[in-house]
């Protein structure tokens, strides 16, 4: 398969370079030194039981790539408005192109551009990294790519896409309800992307203290209130297994946005407690914890 990473940063990078050992054709459109470096070096990817570096072309100009059989986008969401109608080249006649941003409706931006039908909603679990220019790192066990049709059939593109994952060693499913599983990543990754950015301070340092572990709590149960009353049909037990999942993967637990608060970077505020504060208001349920961390961070959503 011939495939384009608008984004090779952690998540993309982690994905090009597993895809390209797999036997794909892997094209990475990246920037400034970490695209310098992997056009004189290679990718490296680090894992906790191995290394490897992957031989990726890589451009910062998608024009150089042209038409491909799948697109990943895995740029930041505030990076949409530059970056999605630099894709138009990338994107052919039978092309898709797999959106595996955080937040529950950023792929609509891409619809909006490139076109209902080439546009596929997905969602990944992981942990990564950049180490350096040119290096991405992945910790953990949990790597998982979910992915699916909006109307819930299991098309050709959508097995096509996800055996290509699975051969390069990557897990991945293709899901009869898209929506489900993203408002399952969403409900934790909102949560701890919020809490521990107003708190500044990890799930680590953060749970094991009563009055922050109760902020966790009732922020997970609100984003759950507002995801059954958007009509999406959540596991009746998605609070507590996130909670188990947390207590048990909380050492690797890191927030993008977090980090990116603390480097002055700007933030994907509007895709996470943003989006849950959309949500409850066309659905009617009050979200004041999303509404207080939206308040907290919003001065910050710029960077500085």
């Amino acid at each position: 398969m011939r495939i384009a990473v608008m984004g090779a940063g952690s998540t993309g990078g982690y994905f090009g370079g597993m895809l390209s050992r797999g036997g794909h054709d892997v094209n990475l459109v990246a920037r400034g030194a970490h695209l310098e470096a992997i056009k004189s070096k290679g990718l490296r990817v680090v894992r906790d039981d191995e290394e490897f570096t992957a031989q990726c072309r890589a451009t910062d100009d998608p024009a150089e790539i042209g038409p491909v059989d799948l697109v990943l986008l895995c740029v930041k969401t505030y990076q949409n408005e530059t970056a999605i109608p630099l894709m138009v080249p990338l994107v052919g006649e039978n092309t898709t192109v797999l959106c595996l941003q955080n937040g529950v409706d950023s792929y609509l931006t891409a619809m909006k551009l490139l076109g209902d039908e080439a546009v596929l909603p997905g969602a990944v679990f992981i942990e990564a990294s950049r180490l350096g220019s040119g290096e991405v790192r992945q910790t953990g066990s949990l790597v998982r790519v979910i992915l699916g049709e909006t109307d819930g059939r299991e098309t050709p593109r959508c097995l096509a896409i996800r055996d290509a994952f699975l051969d390069s060693r990557i897990p991945a499913e293709v899901l009869p309800d898209i929506e489900v599983g993203q408002w399952e990543k969403f409900l934790f990754i909102a949560t701890m992307a919020g809490v521990t950015s107003i708190a500044r301070a990890t799930l680590a340092e953060l749970m094991p203290q009563l009055h922050w572990r109760k902020v966790v709590n009732a922020c997970l149960a609100e984003i759950d209130t507002v995801a059954r009353a958007s009509g999406v049909n959540l596991p009746s037990d998605i609070v507590s297994r996130t909670i188990s999942y947390i207590e048990e993967h909380v050492a690797d637990l890191e927030a993008s946005m977090h980090h990116d608060l603390v480097a002055g970077r700007p933030l994907e505020l509007d895709a996470l407690n943003g989006a849950v504060v959309r949500a409850g208001l066309d659905s009617g349920v009050p979200t004041p914890i999303n509404d207080t961390i939206y308040a907290m961070l919003k001065r910050y959503q710029e960077g500085s």
